[in-house]
């Protein structure tokens, strides 16, 4: 091999190992920001089950939680920014592919792009909040949930749009927890880098923490499906409306604070997907 070839593999060596750094970067940056929103708002949650607060139970709620810290600014911009990073890991895998035997094949790729499109999303919100310091965080949750159903049902075949929506979210978080609890992020995980003791610690928050994501991502979509069906955009309900709806069965705020517990273990588990995850 002459010289010239071996110094273009050596830049590209070179060039897809920086890229790989800060693709590992921003990806550890996401999670650990997903984490912080989680952790806040099963927090919220818990003081919402024993009446200890009128804040909202989900992302603006969060948000304005943090804004309300000493160098609140500074941890919003950071919190931003990091979801920044995860949308675009979720972009590299796109073009590049994931981690795993299929991690390039079309449905990987599509799940990254809705998975990359949802985190763009968030973390414009989350920068909007810190430039604007609106303490209404941009908006409940519910409220959005109530607004976009409306707008979808005036649509021509809006409520079997709506209706799909929900269907989709309730499998959403089926297929969510049915992983938790059989423990499908091990593919995922540099396990061998963990000690038995952290490895246990990791499933318990890994699956207490999905089956409760899953479940409230379930019962969201159980409420739009009931919108689409009474045709009635009140029925659709945001993190807030959905978190305290466990507040109102049989077992009283019980309910309420084991999903609340579940969503602070899922904020503890994506720290450490942040540390252990293959990206």
């Amino acid at each position: 091999m002459n010289t010239s070839a071996l110094a273009q593999t050596g830049r590209f060596r070179a060039r897809r190992a920086a890229r790989g750094s800060v693709t590992e970067g921003a990806a550890r940056a996401g999670l650990a920001a997903r984490g912080v929103i989680y952790l806040l708002v099963g927090a919220l949650a818990l003081q919402i089950a024993f009446g200890d607060t009128k804040e909202q139970a989900d992302r603006g709620g969060a948000l304005a939680a943090i804004s309300q810290k000493p160098f609140g600014a500074v941890l919003l911009w950071a919190l931003g920014i990091g979801l920044v990073g995860m949308a675009l890991w979720r972009l590299s895998e796109v073009f590049f592919g994931s981690v795993g035997q299929d991690g390039r094949s079309a449905r990987k790729r599509l799940m990254a792009a809705v998975r990359c499109a949802f985190y763009a999303f968030v973390a414009y919100s989350v920068l909007s909040f810190a430039a604007s310091r609106d303490q209404s965080g941009g908006g409940s949750s519910d409220q959005q949930s109530r607004d976009a159903t409306a707008r979808a049902l005036e649509i021509p075949g809006g409520q079997w749009l709506v209706g799909a929506a929900g269907i989709a979210i309730v499998a959403a978080g089926g297929w969510i927890g049915v992983r938790a609890v059989l423990r499908k992020y091990h593919d995922k995980l540099r396990l061998g880098q963990m000690g038995p003791r952290t490895r246990r610690l990791v499933d318990i928050t890994g699956v207490a923490g999905g089956a409760a994501r899953g479940l409230v991502f379930a019962v969201a979509g159980v409420f739009a499906v009931r919108a689409a069906i009474d045709y009635e955009p009140d029925q659709a309900k945001g993190l807030d409306d959905t978190l305290r709806t466990f507040a109102d069965t049989p077992l009283g705020p019980w309910l309420l604070v084991c999903v609340a517990a579940g969503l602070v273990l899922f904020g503890v588990f994506s720290f450490a997907m942040a540390r252990w995850r293959r990206v």
